[in-house]
């Protein structure tokens, strides 16, 4: 039981870390850029 708890926090605190690396190379930007032109070539604008 605890054992699965630990394994929870391990992964939560990986996640954290990860999307904090993530946001500090301001990587969101270049996501949100990406999506938009995807979604703009689906509806036949882009």
């Amino acid at each position: 039981m605890i054992r699965k708890y630990r394994l929870q926090l391990v992964l939560i605190l990986i996640a954290i870390i990860l999307i904090s690396l993530g946001v500090i190379r301001e990587e969101a930007f270049v996501v949100l850029g990406k999506s938009t032109r995807i979604c703009l070539e689906c509806i036949g604008i882009g």
